[in-house]
């Protein structure tokens, strides 16, 4: 049987430029999608699936991420004394999620990096990693649930993937795989945004996994990629040589939060599902003249 999946690795060190002038002064990661930051949707969405240690690789400018998840008794005591018990319950129920781990991003740039940086914490086990800008939502489980799911059963690596259309090939890495059952492939190439024409296959890749320890015999070999930088996705690439890696397609709708279009595609669909604004909001946009 296979070890559980305790621990999740979640970067928060990027500079979110994307979303300047409004990252200058607060982390991307805590713009809020209606009413909550982004970051605790992909929280919620490990706790969700059993993970029960989460650790946060964080950058300068990044304080807010740590005290959003922190308790803060000032205003527990302060909302309880105006009677607002919800409210109280909700800043409560945010810091007793999961055991909240922080380290300090250091090394190159890249995103092999934040895990390189959580090995002494992590043992030797296996681990989930996820974006702290993709957000996967909806679906009769949480994706994190869904590869260890796959995980459970196989008993080695498994990535994210989703289908995207032909012209998408060009944005993302694209599977090379055998379909092993419903929606569990068995991984024999990633190709790296081949465009329509050259397209193994409409399965996209992202960056959302369940790894095992012999991922860092992987990463200490890494040379810097494009841009100088480490790049977890060759690291897979050498595991892949070495043993069976799969492919979970999630059942879930994908919002690329860390792009402006995605983040508000994600505010409008999430507002429209809620009981408390979907009437007004729906009507709202219904006036709306294109």
């Amino acid at each position: 049987m296979s070890q559980k999946i305790r621990k999740v690795i979640i970067p928060v060190a990027g500079y979110g430029t994307r979303f300047l002038p409004a990252t200058k002064a607060q982390p991307k990661e805590m713009l809020t999608v209606v009413d909550k930051p982004v970051i605790q949707y992909i929280v919620e969405e490990a706790v969700a699936s059993g993970i029960t240690d989460v650790i946060l690789v964080t950058g300068a400018s990044k304080r807010a991420v740590e005290d959003h998840f922190d308790y803060n008794f000032e205003l527990q005591n302060w909302l309880k004394k105006q009677g607002k018990d919800e409210m109280r319950d909700e800043v409560k129920r945010i810091a007793d999620m999961a055991n909240f781990i922080y380290i300090r991003q250091k090394g190159p740039y890249g995103n092999a990096t934040p895990v390189l940086n959580c090995r002494e914490i992590l043992g030797n086990e296996p681990f989930a990693v996820l974006s702290g800008d993709d957000l996967l939502l909806g679906g009769i489980k949480p994706r994190l649930k869904q590869l260890i799911d796959v995980f459970e059963q196989y008993g080695d690596p498994v990535m994210t993937a989703i289908k995207v259309t032909k012209e998408d090939t060009k944005k993302y890495g694209i599977l090379k795989a055998k379909k092993i059952e419903k929606n569990v492939y068995k991984v024999d190439d990633v190709v790296e945004k081949p465009g329509p024409e050259k397209a193994p296959s409409l399965l996209a890749t992202l960056y959302g996994y369940v790894l095992t320890p012999d991922i860092f015999d992987e990463l200490d070999q890494l040379k810097p990629g494009q841009g100088g930088e480490l790049w977890l996705p060759e690291a897979i690439a050498g595991l892949l040589k070495k043993r069976s890696i799969y492919a979970c397609e999630v059942d879930s709708t994908y919002y690329d939060a860390g792009s402006k279009i995605g983040w508000l595609k994600a505010n409008v669909d999430l507002a429209l599902k809620r009981e408390d604004l979907k009437q007004e909001f729906s009507k709202y946009l219904k006036k709306l003249k294109f």
